[in-house]
């Protein structure tokens, strides 16, 4: 049985590949890789290499014995789309979605270059949600990109949140996730920032999901924007 997960927009997290680098000033502070060093100073076998990219075989195939639906955060300690994982080892993964139609899956990454190039040997059934980060205008060519892909449901998270994104060209974008950076070391982000991307949202008929304002201490300024929780979702029958 799979553990429920604490992030907000998603119930339940799938790794079957652990560890990163940094790619964007976005990763900075990134929490999978303090999480697994702690596990790994733990002794959890796991996290046996820390933060260094390993592959988990033995978990390919776990959704396919959860009968209950829900939404899966794929990788949620990694990227898929790493260069180190071989495409056969992504393919695998795809079978797993692709046979576990009762769930939706939640693929996010950093490296959407990578996702068009491999585009056309991977099964994109509908239960497949892709979405990448973008964290400021530097790097929001990821939004381009992401459209290229044959993703039915593409999404974003402008998590952290680190600039403002004045200008989104949210077609084709069902969902957008919002939050700010959190835990030590956290930057600050801009109501500003937050409200020009909701009403963006609100414009086009985008689902806007507002996770956090962050914090070294983020229970402490909660998730409420404009006196309200913003928990937008695309229907996962659609």
């Amino acid at each position: 049985m799979s553990a429920s997960s604490k992030i907000e927009w998603t119930d339940t997290t799938w790794n079957p590949v652990t560890g990163c680098t940094k790619v964007s000033h976005g990763c900075k502070n990134c929490y999978a890789e303090r999480m697994s060093e702690r596990l790994k100073a733990m002794g959890a076998e796991k996290y046996s290499n820390g933060f260094e990219v390993t592959l988990h075989a033995s978990v390919v195939t776990d959704p396919l014995k959860w009968k209950q639906p829900r939404r899966i955060f794929v990788n949620s300690m990694s990227d898929l789309f790493h260069e180190d994982v071989p495409i056969s080892f992504i393919q695998s993964i795809f079978h797993t979605m692709n046979l576990a139609g009762q769930h939706v899956f939640q693929v996010l990454t950093k490296r959407p270059v990578r996702v068009v190039e491999l585009n056309d040997t991977l099964n994109w059934t509908k239960n497949i949600w892709l979405g990448t980060s973008i964290e400021s205008r530097r790097w929001i060519d990821r939004l381009d990109l992401l459209k290229k892909t044959s993703a039915k449901v593409k999404f974003l998270s402008l998590e952290p949140l680190l600039g403002p994104l004045p200008s989104l060209q949210l077609d084709e974008i069902d969902w957008v996730i919002v939050g700010g950076e959190s835990g030590p070391g956290a930057r600050p982000m801009r109501s500003s920032w937050v409200r020009e991307i909701r009403d963006q949202c609100v414009k086009c008929n985008v689902s806007f999901f507002f996770k956090q304002w962050g914090g070294v201490f983020k229970t402490r300024h909660g998730r409420t924007l404009d006196d309200r929780t913003w928990d937008e979702i695309p229907d996962m029958s659609a």
